[in-house]
C-alpha cells in the first residue's frame, strides 16, 4: 500500500526545489511514482554480509495477503498492485511479462506497465486472484510461472522514499541507515533504504519463512512513516488501524510457507524481525532473490 498519486508529486517537486536551492541540502495497493527523476537504486540487501545485528521481535501482528497484479480497489489512487512505492513497473519486473499500459483513465499506476499476476490469471490477464501454495513446488506459482523477482515478499508501513515524512526521518531511524552501502544516501530522493530488505517471520503453523520488503503498506493517507511500530524495540502496535489493525502484507509464497488460515483474509496473526542478508538460511526464498533498486 501506498499513497496517492498527488501526495507523491507534491513531495517530489518540494524536494527538487528544495536540493535546487541548496546543492549541500539535503492492504494492499500500489500507485504509480511521477516520472519527475531518473530511475534510482537501493543498496543491495539481498548480499550485503553483515552479522552479529540483533532486531527487535514484533509478535502477535495482523497479517494479510497482497500480491502483484492484484486489483484492490480500482477506483482508489493506490488500489493496485501493478506498480509500489519503489517500482512504477513493478508487475513487469517481477513477471516479465508485458501486456500493455495503464490506461490514463485509471485511477492510480497510470503509464505502468500491465505485467503478469502473482496468482490465479485467465489470457487477458483481466483477473487477478490469489492461490493456495504448497511446499510442493517450492509455495511457486500452481501454473509453472517463474518469475523474475522474489515471490516471497511483504510490506511494511515504513515508505522512506515518497512519504514525506518517513524520508526525512530514515536515516534517523532506520538502523542500517549508516552500513556499508547505504551510508551516505540521506538526501539521495531516488535511493530506497527499505527496498529489498530482508525479514524473517513466523506464521500461525509456527514455521519460520524469509521474504524481501517490496513496497509499503498496511496502510492509508497519510501514515507510511510508522517508524514506532516497524523500527521500535517496546512491541508496538501499527498505527493505522483498517484491515483488523494489520501490520504488515505478504505474498501467496509467505501466505503459503507461514500456513496463514485465510487466502485473504485478515485475522492470522504472524511474529516478525528484520534480519541481515548473511543471516538468511537456504530455503525457497532465495530460489530467486530480488537486487533491483528504485524504478520512478
Amino acid at each position: 500500500m501506498i499513497l496517492q498519486k498527488f501526495y507523491k508529486m507534491l513531495f517530489v517537486v518540494t524536494v527538487v526545489a528544495a536540493l535546487s536551492s541548496s546543492s549541500m541540502t539535503a492492504g494492499h495497493t500500489s500507485t504509480t511514482v511521477p516520472h519527475v527523476l531518473p530511475s534510482g537504486h537501493a543498496a543491495d540487501a539481498s548480499s550485503i554480509q553483515l552479522h552479529g545485528r540483533s532486531y527487535p521481535v514484533h509478535s502477535k501482528i495482523v497479517s494479510t495477503t497482497f500480491w502483484v497484479g492484484e486489483i484492490f480497489d480500482p477506483n482508489l489512487p493506490d488500489g493496485s498492485q501493478v506498480c509500489s512505492t519503489y517500482d512504477s513497473q513493478w508487475a513487469f519486473h517481477w513477471s516479465g511479462v508485458n501486456k500493455g499500459k495503464v490506461p490514463p483513465t485509471a485511477s492510480g499506476c497510470l503509464g505502468s506497465i500491465k505485467g503478469g499476476c502473482d496468482g490465479a490469471t485467465n489470457p487477458s490477464g483481466s483477473i487477478c486472484n490469489t492461490e493456495a501454495r504448497t511446499a510442493a513446488n517450492g509455495y511457486f506459482s500452481n501454473s509453472g510461472f517463474q518469475p523474475k523477482e522474489n515471490p516471497f515478499y511483504l510490506d511494511l508501513p515504513y515508505d522512506d522514499l515518497n512519504d514525506p515524512t518517513g524520508y526525512k526521518k530514515r536515516c534517523t531511524v532506520i538502523p542500517w541507515a549508516n552500513d556499508p552501502g547505504f551510508a551516505g544516501h540521506c538526501t539521495d530522493t531516488s535511493f530506497s533504504y527499505m527496498k529489498n530488505r530482508w525479514v524473517k517471520i513466523t506464521g500461525p503453523n509456527g514455521h519460520v519463512c524469509y521474504g524481501q520488503n517490496e513496497d509499503a503498506g498496511p496502510s492509508h493517507g497519510d501514515l507510511y512513516h510508522d517508524a514506532r511500530y516497524v523500527f521500535g524495540s517496546q512491541n508496538m502496535r501499527p498505527m493505522q488501524t483498517q484491515f483488523n489493525n494489520a501490520g504488515l502484507d505478504v505474498s501467496p509464497a509467505l501466505n503459503g510457507c507461514l500456513g496463514h488460515h485465510d487466502l485473504n483474509g485478515e485475522n492470522d496473526h504472524i511474529s516478525w524481525q528484520f534480519v541481515d542478508r548473511a543471516d538468511v538460511p537456504s530455503g525457497p526464498w532465495i530460489t530467486v532473490v530480488t537486487t533491483s533498486g528504485v524504478t520512478l
